[in-house]
């Protein structure tokens, strides 16, 4: 008669002693299960939360703010657009514009979740925006503003997501998403100008 091997898989009781064992660390069901009931005003954010939250919250508002004037001026080359090459590159414009305003979106309900307030003031969008609000004298123009813009926007995420690290996993992985986005704008565009025929 052959016994059975041990499974090398442990069971819901074991789980505390081995990964305790292994050294991970998790904090027990008990404690969590207290913890949640305290401060239970703060919503999301937990015991966990690493991140200095004011600091999280104005670099959020800034990066509202930029993209709100990324929004404002792909929405100006939309229909400022003209020439040979205008219909196709108005559709780019168009798309990119409504993909900035869903980047603000994501962005703004982050802050309120963090328990800020969302800072759309117009009279300091473009003082806070890492982007320029530059209008392009021609069509040709406007897509290289619109890619230095997509380049300032890669810098200034990568840079916030080096800064929040793992202290904020779920600002991180919202702004590593977005980064994502502007990334593919930016190609869009490098593209666009290197194929560019003419002024």
């Amino acid at each position: 008669m052959s016994k059975k091997p041990a499974s090398r898989n442990p069971s819901a009781d074991q789980l505390p002693v081995v990964v305790k064992a292994a050294g991970i660390g998790f904090t027990p069901t008990a404690t969590l299960r207290a913890n949640a009931r305290k401060n239970i005003d703060k919503g999301a954010i937990t015991e966990s939360y690493k991140a200095d939250k004011g600091t999280v919250i104005k670099l959020l508002n800034d990066a509202l703010a930029t993209e709100y004037v990324c929004v404002l001026r792909y929405m100006r080359h939309y229909f400022m657009a003209s020439g040979m090459l205008a219909d196709s590159v108005k559709a780019e414009f168009l798309e990119h514009a409504q993909q900035e305003q869903e980047h603000a979106h994501k962005i703004a309900e982050r802050i309120v979740q963090l328990g800020g307030e969302p800072d759309l003031n117009p009279d300091t969008l473009t003082r806070r925006s890492h982007a320029e609000y530059q209008e392009g004298r021609d069509l040709r123009d406007m897509v290289k503003e619109d890619l230095i813009a997509e380049r300032i926007a890669i810098d200034s995420y990568r840079e916030m997501i080096n800064y929040i690290g793992d202290r904020d996993t779920t600002t991180k992985r919202i702004l590593e998403s977005i980064l994502a986005q502007e990334e593919e704008h930016a190609d869009e565009f490098a593209d666009l100008l290197n194929g560019w025929i003419g002024k």
